[in-house]
């Protein structure tokens, strides 16, 4: 059994959930497709673009505060209090935990998407990451 890529307007993508049988329907998947793989470089973009961000507005004296506040631990006696910084960094790493979870989801659906071995389908990731990268790339230069 040989794997290749076909040209065909009918295809299943992502376990029968979505199933295409017509030339329209193909350019439409197509047209989500492109958008998903648009989407994912924007995510990827934009969560390097918060932790530039987040690494600026944070003061350099967070990684001492974190490397004190380990020590107090390790000790063994009572924490002191978590400041404001600590605070704000905490839930910025929640924030990119969620972003990055997200930009997996939608990597994994672009890769099944992929997996149907349609050459439309393959085109349209390419163009979209392509798309997207273009579209997104600018913004990292941006201050």
């Amino acid at each position: 059994f040989q794997m290749h890529f076909i040209f065909s307007d009918k295809v299943v993508l992502l376990f029968d959930f979505w199933s295409v049988h017509s030339p329209a329907g193909m350019a439409l998947s197509v047209l989500v497709v492109l958008l998903l793989a648009v989407l994912y470089e924007g995510i990827k973009v934009g969560k390097a673009k918060l932790l530039q961000q987040v690494l600026v507005s944070l003061p350099i004296s967070i990684s001492q505060q974190v490397i004190t506040e380990t020590e107090w631990d390790a000790a063994g006696s009572e924490s002191p209090p978590i400041s404001r910084t600590h605070h704000r960094w905490y839930l910025c790493h929640i924030g990119q935990s969620l972003i990055h979870v997200i930009q997996v989801v939608i990597g994994y659906f672009i890769m099944l998407a992929v997996m149907s071995y349609n050459t439309w389908i393959f085109f349209g990731v390419v163009l979209g990451s392509a798309m997207g990268y273009y579209l997104a790339y600018p913004l990292l230069r941006m201050v």
